[in-house]
Order: structure tokens, then C-alpha cells, then sequence
């Protein structure tokens, strides 16, 4: 396809507005509505993985949008009723279905692109950490945005009627909708008991990915492999419904589209830790002294080192040799509803977590010691109870000597002291060899997520 060719094309299809489309929404999408995609460690402007399956997650709505499109864009024979004289004109039908596949496809490519461009650009003004992990994601979803329209397409050149762009939209949008509620999810219970969900195979033919919710997590390679060959079969389909002249033909360019799904669950994996990965090059630790980060949060190590270092000095003043000797980020990423895993010699730490994010200077030093004592139990995905809030702050204040509530907990400082203070007077009434028995209790009471609620065996009312 010449510049020529492009120039009309552009000029006389829908493919501008297919392009403008995509990205108005999808940037309106992003910066007026206050969501996940702008908290935390997660931002889709905070790191590079997070903004390619942000992005990527717009898909739900882009996606049905550019199968709609494209099946208007296949309507244009039979609207300007030129069908039988094109039929009759030397050049070959695949060479008009490649101008008019091409110059959507071309146009939807930059569109996506564009939308990354912007979220590329706060992004390398956010961190220090740079790498390519993070393409494969977008190449491939920029492939679903150029796979749907094609289909579109040849749909539409199949089924010449006006209600054939609005149905084949809303059926893609069923479809995804289908992926990430029953067809694509497996029940299962949380280690809360609860019962749950999580994503199998099926839900990776769909275009949209999970909420994002670390940012060391990532798609794995054979989820793009088969995702690739999926796409390769829908847009030979949709390009063979473009060409095709006759119903046996058209039943024939189904093929693509049936073999390729069949392939791509061959090659797709099954089990979702398997499909959600951690980046083993992002989660590479960086450290000053005994405080390490990962890669991706390497900019915030100098901040961290100083107070984090000084609370493992006070530390180990206070509990001696069951100390925790290390600070680390934590790299284990658990399904939600898990129970946590915490170590008795290392202090891991969430900058997700508002104590750790919010706290600076003297109040870091403060919740490294609190989380270093009392780390919490509550499970993946729930928010932390007052009581472990009110344990931390106890246990904090019991090793710098002065009760002061935590800075950026979920719960309210007036809260949190006025459930601390009085268990905060009993235990500072005790020998000072039974406040050390009951720090130690609870200590191992939250450490393990076993022996009973942290605050209780601090305030003596479980057993020690």
C-alpha cells in the first residue's frame, strides 16, 4: 500500500475516527476517573509494567469498540452498493481488503500507541528503574485492538446489514465480560474460608488482563505466545471474510480463527500462578547495609536506608538475639484472601503499605520498628484492624518510649490511642522483666499468625 493509497483511504473510511475514538476515551477514561490506576506503587504513571497493563486493562471497552468499527468499516461496499462492479475489476480482492485492513489497522496501532507514549513519559519522570519487560504486554495489545477490527471487517462484508457493527460490538463486549465473571474464572476458597475466584485459561483469550495489584507482577511469556497465535487466527479470519465471494468460502475462513483458539489454550498455561508472574529482574534486590529494595523502588532506598538501619539497631537493643537483622521489600506475592508469611529474621515491608509510604525521617524509623514487631495477620487484600494498629503503636512506642500513634494507618491517630493507652499504662505498670515476656509473646504471636489476636497477648487476655 502506496502513500497514495493511504491518502484515499484514510480520507474516505472510518479509520481516522476508529484512532480518535481509542484514544480520547481511553485518556478520559484515565485522567477523569479517580481509580486504582492512580494509587500507589501501582500508578499507571509509576512504573513501567503497571502503565502496560493498565493500559492494557482499557481493553474491556477498546476492544469491543474497534470490533464495532470495523465491522462499519466492512459495511462500505454494500452502503455505496458497489459490490458487483468491484467484482468485476481486474485487481484482486485481497489487494482492496489489504488498503482497507491496513489503513485501520495502521491507524488503531497509533492510536494504542499514542496512549502509551503518554503514560511513557510520567513514567520516566517517576522512576530510575528502565526496561523493555514491560513491551511484549502492550505489542500484544495493540495486536487484539488490529485483530478485533479485521474480524469486524470481514464480519461485516459477511453480514451486509446495518444492525450487524452494534451486535458484533456488544457480542465482543459480552464476551469480556464473560471472560472475567463465570467462563473465564474457576471457584475456589481463600485461605479466609471464604469462597473465591480465580482466572483460568479461557479468560486469556480475552483482551483485558486482572486488576493490577503489585507492581513486580507481569504477564508470563507463554500467555503472550498464545495469545499471539490467537490473534494471528482471528485476523487471517477477518481477512478472509474480506476476500471471500461465496458461503463456502466464508465457511472455509473460519478455519484461522477455530485452530488458532485451539492452539493458543494448548500453549496458554493453566494454572494462574503460571499467567501472573513476578519479574524476576524487577524484584532483583538493591541494598545499603541490611536494607535491600527491589529494583523497581531502587530510587526510594536512600530515604529508607538511614531510619531502617536505625531501627534495626533498636531492635535488636530491645529483643537481643530474636531480632530481625534485615529489612527487605517483600517479593512474595500471595492470592488474595492468602494468609501472610512473616519472617522472624528479616522485617519485610510494603511501600503500598500507608505506615511505610506516608512516614518520613524519625516516624519511618517508628513503623520499620512496628512492622517489625507486629507485621499483622489480617489477610491478602483485607485492610489491617484497629487492633494490630494499636499493637504496632504499643509496640513501637514501648522500644523509643513515648506512646505515639502511627502515621498513615487507615485508622484514626485519636483511635488508635484511645485503644492503646490503657494496655499502654498497664503494661508500663509491670516488672520490667514481664513487659519484656509479653513483648516477646506477642512478637511471636504476630510473626507466626498464631497464638491469638497480637493486642490481646500483649494486654494479657490470651494465652502467652
Amino acid at each position: 500500500m502506496n502513500a497514495r493509497i493511504l491518502r484515499i483511504e484514510l480520507k474516505r473510511s472510518v479509520a481516522p475516527w476508529a484512532g480518535a475514538v481509542v484514544l480520547t476515551t481511553a485518556l478520559g477514561f484515565l485522567y477523569l476517573l479517580n481509580a486504582a490506576w492512580w494509587r500507589g506503587t501501582t500508578a499507571w504513571t509509576a512504573q513501567w509494567t503497571p502503565m502496560a497493563m493498565w493500559t492494557r486493562s482499557l481493553l474491556f471497552y477498546l476492544w469491543p469498540v474497534a470490533v464495532g468499527l470495523g465491522a462499519l468499516q466492512g459495511l462500505r461496499d454494500h452502503r455505496s452498493k458497489m459490490s458487483e462492479l468491484l467484482t468485476s475489476t481486474p485487481r484482486p480482492a485481497r489487494h482492496r481488503a489489504a488498503a482497507l485492513a491496513g489503513t485501520t489497522a495502521l491507524t488503531l496501532a497509533s492510536a494504542f500507541a499514542l496512549l502509551i507514549l503518554v503514560g511513557a513519559v510520567q513514567v520516566f519522570a517517576n522512576t530510575e528503574y528502565t526496561h523493555l519487560g514491560w513491551l511484549p504486554i502492550s505489542l500484544v495489545g495493540g495486536l487484539f485492538l488490529i485483530a478485533g477490527a479485521v474480524l469486524g471487517m470481514g464480519a461485516g462484508r459477511a453480514l451486509p446489514s446495518v444492525l450487524t457493527p452494534p451486535s458484533l460490538a456488544m457480542a465482543a463486549f459480552v464476551f469480556t465480560i464473560l471472560m472475567h465473571s463465570s467462563l473465564g474464572r474457576t471457584q475456589t476458597d481463600s485461605a479466609a474460608g471464604f469462597p473465591s475466584t480465580e482466572p483460568n485459561r479461557i479468560s486469556l483469550l480475552s483482551p483485558t488482563v486482572e486488576e493490577v495489584r503489585n507492581a513486580l507482577l507481569t504477564l508470563s511469556a507463554s500467555v503472550h505466545i498464545g495469545q499471539t497465535i490467537w490473534l494471528l487466527g482471528m485476523a487471517a479470519t477477518g481477512f478472509a471474510l474480506l476476500v471471500a465471494a461465496n458461503a463456502r468460502t466464508r465457511l472455509i475462513a473460519l478455519t484461522p480463527v477455530m485452530a488458532g483458539a485451539v492452539v493458543a489454550l494448548l500453549v496458554l498455561p493453566s494454572d494462574p500462578r503460571h499467567m501472573y508472574v513476578v519479574d524476576t529482574a524487577a524484584a532483583e534486590l538493591v541494598c545499603d547495609g541490611h536494607v535491600c529494595v527491589t529494583r523497581t523502588h531502587q530510587s526510594r532506598l536512600g530515604d529508607l536506608a538511614g531510619p531502617g538501619n536505625k531501627a534495626l539497631r533498636l531492635l535488636h537493643g530491645a529483643l537481643g538475639d530474636e531480632a530481625p537483622t534485615s529489612i527487605r521489600e517483600n517479593t512474595t506475592v500471595l492470592p488474595q484472601g492468602a494468609a501472610p508469611r512473616w519472617s522472624r529474621e528479616t522485617v519485610l515491608l510494603d511501600f503500598d503499605d500507608g505506615i511505610i509510604d506516608a512516614a518520613k525521617g524519625e516516624d519511618l524509623t517508628r513503623a520499620l520498628i512496628a512492622q517489625g514487631m507486629v507485621p499483622g495477620c489480617s489477610f491478602v487484600g483485607w485492610s489491617g484492624t484497629l487492633n494490630d494498629a494499636a499493637a504496632q503503636s504499643i509496640a513501637a512506642s514501648w522500644i523509643l518510649g513515648d506512646l505515639k500513634p502511627l502515621v498513615g494507618s487507615p485508622h484514626s491517630s485519636a483511635d488508635q490511642i484511645a485503644l492503646a493507652r490503657p494496655v499502654w499504662k498497664k503494661l508500663k505498670a509491670l516488672p520490667r522483666a514481664e513487659q519484656r515476656a509479653r513483648i516477646d509473646a506477642m512478637h511471636a504471636s504476630a510473626v507466626s499468625c498464631k497464638g491469638g489476636d497480637a493486642f490481646d497477648v500483649l494486654s494479657g487476655g490470651a494465652s502467652r
